[in-house]
């Protein structure tokens, strides 16, 4: 008889789960609250025009490239089209005055980087020989192998991540230009482990694509994929209760009255979402204060930007602009600063794109400015939150303008959300772009394990391991490997699709 498993939460972490689960035999249920399954990968669309709202690009999925394999092995390679970004300037950073573009290929990241920093050329190789020692021996890289992580690179890697650039790098120039797309993993000073800056150059600099159609292209493929090896995927099922016996989970009950019973148990929200399902003593309460205490990644104002036909060329690469003369701290403002700076990037609907049919401009904006709409439904938060958004939305906008010039004429709508929108829509803490922030140096207490106390009932998703593609990918590995309670299935998933 087949073993069970629920999955809570129709992000890339559960689906991903689903699909590994149910192609190696379990009986697979999905549950999901909202209409609309994704999490994450979720996008809309207004009079006929699709916008993106959270994974805009991804790295490392071509042919010979790390993640290629896990890529066919989910049967993502079947159904998903990909439109590789500029390879001469996948990213371009405008920072105050100065503007630069991060080019595809370590090698040609490199050489460019030493070409226009020549007095820094020794410097960079130090950095690059950090950066490599770190992924080498990170949990891509060693996953399915017989391989210890070096300590040296573990110690390095959990160094925040300002520090070891200010020792490696002394142009200060070329420190900010490194750190230019930070918005990406939510870097902060003082706490963003060297790692997640590590993890991203090496991710992108083997490739980098746009997903064409948008990533719930991704989500409906993987939902697919777990209903033809005979799994179920359910939206409108909020769960309420996790019931449990001693350190066992017996049942997950549904706000609609549904109640499912399984073998395992995989939850892929916010932990914070997993402590308010259950009361059991077997969660203790300094686990609970812990994770009740754990600081959150930053939140973002979104303009979801409909471009006026044939009006705007499609712009085939991510642009950073920054006020000041760094990107670093756009998280921290005053009324009169916001904003510091913002992420624009247009939307993939077809192979050789010429025009853009619509684009999102996002900017770091703190939770606090609207809580006092907690609680309030989308679209019925009143007449002060919507002049709220609208003064956000124009001021953000003249940042664009200054940038593109004669942009603004060619919008023809557009929309706007908070953090109160992705919290609504993904139940992360304080509506998070990424979850939980990973905090340098901070050990044990402050990461996410999959593990919890109870035996059948694990964790996934963005706030364990890491966030991003890469990130919740291994996590779901790692959940599944343990489920199976085969540390080899992890070596064989990843030797089967290398061949």
């Amino acid at each position: 008889m087949k073993k069970s498993v629920i999955i809570v939460g129709s992000g890339l972490g559960g689906l991903t789960c689903g699909v590994i689960l149910a192609k190696n035999g379990y009986n697979v249920t999905v549950l999901e609250q909202n209409a609309q399954i994704g999490g994450c990968l979720q996008c809309f669309t207004r009079k006929g025009v699709k916008f993106e709202t959270g994974m805009h690009f991804i790295g490392s999925v071509g042919d010979n490239q790390p993640l290629n394999g896990i890529w066919k092995y989910l049967e993502l390679d079947k159904n998903i089209l990909l439109s590789p970004l500029d390879t001469d300037g996948y990213d371009v950073f405008k920072i105050k005055k100065l503007k630069y573009s991060f080019p595809i290929g370590k090698k040609s990241l490199l050489e460019k980087l030493k070409i226009d920093f020549p007095h820094q050329s020794k410097q960079l190789e130090n950095l690059w020989m950090k950066i490599d020692l770190v992924v080498n021996n990170s949990s891509i890289k060693t996953i399915g192998k017989n391989q210890i992580p070096d300590s040296e690179a573990l110690i390095l890697g959990d160094l925040p991540l300002d520090n070891v650039l200010n020792e490696s790098i002394e142009d200060e120039t070329l420190r900010n230009i490194l750190v230019g797309n930070l918005p990406l993993y939510a870097a902060r000073k003082d706490r963003t482990p060297f790692s997640l800056f590590a993890f991203i150059m090496d991710f992108y600099r083997n490739g980098a694509y746009r997903i064409i159609g948008g990533s719930d292209t991704i989500a409906n493929s993987l939902c697919k994929t777990i209903e033809s090896y005979g799994g179920r995927v359910l939206t409108h099922h909020k769960v309420e209760k996790l019931n449990s016996k001693e350190n066992f989970a017996r049942e997950i009950i549904c706000d609609n009255g549904t109640s499912f019973t399984a073998d395992e148990f995989i939850l892929a929200i916010h932990p914070a979402r997993f402590l308010e399902l259950t009361d059991s003593h077997i969660i203790r309460k300094t686990y609970r204060e812990r994770i009740n205490n754990l600081q959150q990644s930053p939140g973002c104002f979104s303009i979801y930007l409909n471009f006026k036909k044939n009006s705007v060329p499609y712009m085939n690469f991510n642009f950073y602009s920054y006020k000041n003369n760094t990107p670093w701290d756009c998280e921290y403002y005053t009324k009169e600063e916001w904003p510091k700076g913002y992420l624009y990037m247009h939307f993939c609907n077809e192979t050789n794109q010429k025009f853009a049919e619509s684009g999102v401009v996002l900017s770091y904006i703190n939770f606090n400015e609207v809580e006092d709409w907690i609680g309030s439904k989308i679209g019925q938060r009143g007449e002060k939150y919507n002049t709220f958004k609208a003064n956000c939305a124009e001021k953000l906008l003249s940042f664009l303008e200054k940038d593109f010039p004669g942009i603004t004429n060619n919008i023809a709508e557009y929309y706007t959300s908070t953090p109160l929108t992705y919290l609504d829509y993904t139940g992360t803490e304080y509506g998070g772009m990424y979850g939980i922030s990973k905090i340098a140096g901070g050990g044990a207490l402050t990461r996410i394990a999959h593990r919890t106390k109870f035996s059948n009932v694990h964790l996934a998703g963005q706030n364990v391991n890491s966030h991003g593609f890469q990130g919740v990918i291994i996590g779901s590995l790692t959940v599944c490997s343990d489920i199976f309670g085969n540390s080899e299935f992890l070596t064989n998933t990843f030797q089967e699709n290398d061949r």
